[in-house]
């Protein structure tokens, strides 16, 4: 069978899918730190043959919380003699433009572990000044004092020619073997300074960590007898080995969240709707992404801790275009200074989790509104819930301020959470110059199904999708998921100048080393497929946009056509396009794809009523029509296929609720999705 595990901020999901086609699902609490240990609690859960798993692949948090806890290792950096505080002078931009105590994000090394060796480059490539060995030698001795536990190296113009970097390592290698070393040209072959070092700085900085995470998790999974093939999914939506994730453990910051937008564009292809919004939320977080023409977009233009505050910290490898922020079940109810309501990103997390678990929770939360206001059933938790102390808190902490009843309250937190949500919406939908309404959202996660059908009205959307295996459809997207490495190489030449043998061979060498890189994982060349990008722009811009070409050799016509499409899509982008202006090419980019054996999705035969679906009727607090609403509760395993339901009704799942309301309709496909027609016009 194959097997896949999402380890997310609350919980840790499990998939699995056996030889006959049969999807199962299990859910257990995420244990942090030992992260590890969430996996074989849910792998036990699931009660699973463990000596049958063939493929296991594993999406994680750990890069991301070692990031934002700064619990990454001990890090030196050896750049070129001049270059040393890159990290520190980093973008002149400033967000917070008209704060006069704004400060710069302190960068991850501090100054005295930055160390500068004499050597240079020009921006061809050709050395200007030959590496000084004796001083990298110094250098290393150097962090061994300090007790560095890792060590980035980044010279200029590496992109272009590593040679300098490459003699470094074996310089580092052959005098502190045991040390982590990262260096930028194996993260990324891309321009721009600053964000390259912060890269390859970033990478060292998490390595140990991820080397020791994916190797106790190995540990654990031999230790079932096991002979799986195991992957980790990567934050381009592909999956790569454990070794692999191990040399470069930044392609994986956003190792989870991604799969799940990767889903939808699977089951997307599979019931005919090209035009997605991924939307997932979790316990923690709520995150979308905006699937256009069944092409999920990837960027390199990644950045954590940014917001209208803080400029954050650059990542310049391929990243799925994600929006995330922190509103989920678990996102706490808040007063401010002022005393409005505010919904999150404070999270009561797996531990002590919201008031309903019963396990030390003290602050209202976004599942406590759901279950004071009916979308949710005390009877369906996995703990003992006190209802009456549900009611307390919220009374206590938020409706006594506002003199209103606890039930008005927790609408007032439902709805200050899609409010939130909708903006996380709107961001990547609107304000990129889409119409909502050419999109289906397709809404997964512990709690998309509850929020997406009164969000998806509110932004125009007809059509809402409730895939199958909705609470852990991120693990769900990982078994749909191939291997994939991005190789993405600034390679800046003129349309009007370029040479197609040239412009050829940069395409073929890129292609060879895919085919290497897949070979040692395992992958034949006939399984590879290769999907060819061009970063262009015109000429005298800063910014570029991606634009799809074709594979093979060019033509002066292919040329042409290159061109056509960079113009429309830079008007699609920015609103105008330059006919006449000259264009150039800054970086090409292949996405190669190792094809593995996936899944078949079986369309399902049930021969059930709707009576049979019907569990009760109980009473839900609506905001219209005004106040509490007899309404139908039916569980979605025994729902009849292609029957309509009326709203106001709630669907029930293990993990997940539905909620539709009234003037939406909601029916069951025949691949067990929830497909909800919301009324918006």
């Amino acid at each position: 069978m194959r097997v896949a595990t999402d380890i997310g901020g609350t919980f840790t999901d499990l998939v699995y899918v056996d030889d006959n086609g049969q999807v199962e699902v299990a859910k257990s609490h995420t244990t942090p730190p030992n992260f590890e240990k969430g996996v074989i609690d849910v792998l036990d859960k699931s009660n699973i043959n463990k000596e049958a798993i063939s493929t296991f692949i594993h999406g994680t948090t750990v890069i991301i919380n070692a990031l934002t806890e700064r619990k990454g290792a001990k890090t030196g950096l050896i750049t070129t003699k001049g270059f040393r505080d890159v990290l520190e002078i980093a973008r002149g931009n400033r967000p917070d433009l008209f704060n006069i105590r704004y400060a710069k994000p302190k960068p991850f090394i501090e100054r005295y572990l930055r160390q500068e060796v004499k050597e240079r480059l020009n921006y061809k490539g050709e050395v200007l000044t030959p590496i000084d060995k004796e001083q990298v030698k110094e250098i290393v001795e150097y962090f061994k004092r300090e007790e560095v536990e890792a060590i980035a190296v980044a010279y200029l113009h590496s992109y272009v020619n590593p040679e300098h970097e490459k003699e470094t390592i074996r310089l580092i290698k052959e005098i502190w073997p045991e040390v982590a070393v990262s260096a930028s040209h194996d993260v990324t072959k891309e321009w721009r300074e600053y964000e390259r070092t912060n890269t390859a700085a970033l990478n060292a900085y998490v390595q140990p960590a991820a080397a020791t995470y994916v190797n106790k998790l190995y540990n654990k999974l031999t230790n079932f007898n096991t002979n799986s093939q195991n992957f980790i999914m990567q934050s381009n939506g592909g999956t790569t080995t454990f070794e692999e994730a191990k040399k470069v453990p930044i392609n994986m910051v956003e190792s989870g969240p991604v799969a799940g937008i990767y889903g939808a564009a699977v089951l997307g292809k599979l019931i005919g709707e090209k035009n997605i919004i991924g939307f997932d939320i979790g316990g923690t977080t709520a995150k979308c992404s905006l699937i256009e023409n069944g092409e999920v977009k990837v960027s390199t233009d990644y950045y954590i801790e940014r917001n209208d505050r803080n400029a954050g910290y650059p990542i310049k490898t391929p990243v799925v275009d994600i929006v995330e922020i922190g509103n989920g079940g678990g996102s706490i109810a808040w007063l401010d200074e002022a005393g409005s309501l505010k919904v999150g990103p404070q999270s009561a997390g797996a531990v002590p989790g919201p008031v309903s678990y019963g396990q030390g929770g003290t602050e209202p939360t976004t599942t406590d509104a759901n279950l004071l206001t009916g979308r949710l059933s005390a009877k369906n938790f996995d703990y003992d819930v006190n209802l009456d102390l549900v009611r307390k808190v919220i009374q206590e902490e938020i409706a006594n301020h506002f003199d209103m009843t606890a039930e008005e309250a927790a609408l007032g937190i439902i709805r200050i959470a899609n409010s939130n949500m909708l903006n996380a919406l709107k961001l990547i939908s609107i304000r990129k110059g889409h119409n909502p309404q050419d999109f289906t959202l397709v809404a997964f996660g512990g709690g998309g199904s509850m929020h997406a059908p009164a969000l998806a009205k509110e932004l125009g959307v007809k059509k809402v999708v409730i895939p199958i295996a909705s609470p852990v459809f991120s693990a769900w997207g990982m078994l749909m998921s191939d291997l994939r490495h991005d190789y993405i190489k600034t390679y800046i030449k003129r349309i009007a100048n370029l040479e197609l043998d040239e412009m050829m061979a940069q395409w073929n060498e890129i292609e060879g080393e895919a085919y290497q890189q897949f070979g040692d994982e395992g992958i034949q060349n006939e399984d590879v497929v290769f999907n060819r990008f061009a970063d262009m722009r015109y000429l005298g811009q800063e910014h570029t946009v991606k634009v799809p070409v074709p594979d093979g050799n060019w033509t002066e016509d292919d040329v042409q056509e290159i061109v056509g499409k960079f113009h429309h899509l830079h008007e699609q982008n920015y609103t105008f396009r330059l006919d006449n202006s000259e264009t150039e090419i800054v970086n090409i980019h292949v996405t190669a794809l190792g094809k593995v054996k996936k899944p078949m999705i079986n369309r399902i035969e049930r021969q059930t009523t709707l009576e049979d679906a019907k569990t009760e009727t109980r009473n839900v607090y609506f905001e219209n029509p005004k106040g509490w609403v007899q309404t139908d509760v039916y569980q979605r395993e025994l729902l009849p296929i292609n029957e309509i339901i009326q709203g106001p009704s709630i669907v029930e799942e293990k993990a997940a609720v539905t909620v539709i309301y009234e003037g939406q309709t909601l029916k069951v496909d025949d691949y067990g999705n929830l497909i909800i027609e919301t009324g918006a016009r």
